[in-house]
C-alpha cells in the first residue's frame, strides 16, 4: 500500500505540519489499539526512543491528560507528550516532546478511518515553532515517521 508526505499550510505556524497516510488491513478498532497499546510490537525503540534500548516500554495513559511515558530496562521514565485527545477507535491526539522540554512540544493528530480491505491511518505533525530548531526538526520528521510507521504497516500486515 503506498505511502506519502503531503504538506499543507498551516496558519498557526510558520512551517507546514508534516502530513502522513498508511493504510492497514485491519479495521479501526484493531488499528488503533495496535498503534497504542501494542506500541513496543513496532516502535523502533533503538533508534527511536529517549533510552535508545530495544527493551523499553511505552505506555498510553488513555485519558485526555494521561502521558505517553517510555520507561527503561533500569526504570528511568521520558514523556513522550500528553494526549489531548482520545475518543477511541478514531482518533488521539497529543503533544509531543520525547527527549525534550515540555515547552518545546510539538503537536500529534492521529485519526483511524475504515476503509474497504481495512483502515487508512493519518498522521499529522506540526506546532514546529515551539521548536528552537523547527525547520531541521521538522525535515527530520518528514523522513522519519514514513519508515516508523512502514513498521506499523509490517505488523499490521502479519496481525491480520
Amino acid at each position: 500500500m503506498p505511502t506519502s508526505i503531503t504538506a499543507t499550510t498551516d496558519t498557526t505556524d510558520r512551517l507546514a505540519p508534516v502530513h502522513h497516510r498508511i493504510e492497514v488491513p485491519l479495521p479501526p478498532a484493531q488499528a488503533f489499539e495496535l498503534f497504542t497499546a501494542g506500541i513496543a510490537r513496532w516502535w523502533p525503540m533503538v533508534s527511536h526512543s529517549c533510552s535508545a534500548e530495544r527493551d523499553a516500554r511505552v505506555v498510553f495513559e488513555p485519558f485526555v491528560g494521561g502521558r505517553v511515558i517510555e520507561t527503561a530496562s533500569d526504570g528511568r521514565q521520558h514523556t513522550w507528550g500528553t494526549l489531548t485527545a482520545w475518543q477511541p477507535p478514531g482518533h488521539f491526539a497529543m503533544t509531543w516532546h520525547p527527549g525534550r522540554p515540555e515547552a518545546e512540544a510539538t503537536r500529534l493528530d492521529v485519526r483511524f478511518h475504515a476503509i474497504d480491505g481495512g483502515c487508512a491511518i493519518e498522521l499529522a505533525h506540526d506546532g514546529w515553532s515551539q521548536r528552537g530548531d523547527g525547520a531541521e526538526a521538522r525535515e527530520g520528521y518528514a523522513r522519519g515517521w514514513p519508515r516508523v510507521l512502514a513498521e506499523l504497516e509490517r505488523i499490521a500486515k502479519e496481525t491480520a
